[in-house]
């Protein structure tokens, strides 16, 4: 009997393991179409005249002939303006460098005798507005600044994934804002990547990317088991201090 008790505890095990696989395996919505999406570093100039600045946004300014704007630097404030002691406020949300500079030049010839056609030069002192993320089996999950030219290599390195990571199946994804538009997914085989330069895959990153690295089936098992074992462990552990609190405190009077 007991035998037979065995095997239907092995059997039972067996099963809900490889349900566990299953439902492991149905997590991943990848589609290798998707990488269409993405653009590669050599296929996009990007340059910071297309970067639309947004609050925290940080920028200076360059214009040699007027001591008071030459090298200020200003943060976007929250309601997407900045401050200038001569010039006063100007809305900068929204708007490229190039954009701001123009505002900035046309209110400057009113005080200042400007020529050429670019007196003013605005530029991007930090990078803080925009952002992509990385999030599962890193050293160093979280959201990271955009910067126009992050690509896939550089945001995984940057992270670091752990030794519970499942390299051969991260997931690079683009979320969709459009509820009728789905997410583009696709995946990359990390040490395929590192150890054979494979660079197929290391695409340039948009603003709101995510890259989801998962654990690895083992380390993913391991942390279902630490679910269902800890709050047991929990309850015997204060089962365990009340049963010997009491005993202390009967044995004290």
């Amino acid at each position: 009997m007991k035998g037979k008790k065995m095997d239907v505890k092995r059997i039972f095990l067996n099963l809900n393991l490889v349900l566990f696989l299953f439902i492991l395996a149905g997590c991943f919505s990848s589609n290798p179409r998707d990488i269409k999406a993405f653009a590669k570093p050599s296929q996009v100039l990007v340059t910071s005249d297309k970067y639309i600045l947004q609050p925290p946004d940080e920028i200076e300014i360059h214009c040699l002939k007027v001591a008071e704007l030459n090298l200020q630097k200003q943060r976007i404030r929250p309601d997407g303006k900045v401050n200038f002691e001569a010039i006063g406020e100007i809305e900068v949300a929204g708007k490229t460098p190039g954009e701001v500079g123009e505002i900035l030049k046309q209110k400057a010839q009113k005080l200042y005798a400007l020529t050429g056609d670019s007196p003013i030069d605005v530029r991007i002192a930090v990078y803080a507005s925009q952002h992509y993320y990385v999030m599962g089996e890193v050293e160093s999950p979280g959201p990271r600044v955009y910067t126009g030219r992050d690509t896939v290599l550089f945001a995984l390195t940057a992270a670091n994934p752990t030794v519970l990571a499942w390299k051969e199946r991260i997931q690079i994804i683009r979320p969709s804002g459009d509820k009728n538009v789905k997410p583009k997914i696709f995946e990359v085989n990390f040490d395929k990547m590192i150890a054979h330069g494979d660079a197929s895959k290391d695409v340039l990153l948009q603003e709101g990317d995510v890259i989801y690295v998962p654990p690895t089936i083992l380390a993913a098992l391991g942390e279902k088991i630490e679910e269902l074992v800890r709050p047991i462990g929990r309850v015997f552990s204060t089962a365990y201090y009340m049963q010997r609190s009491g005993g202390s405190g009967g044995g004290g009077f």
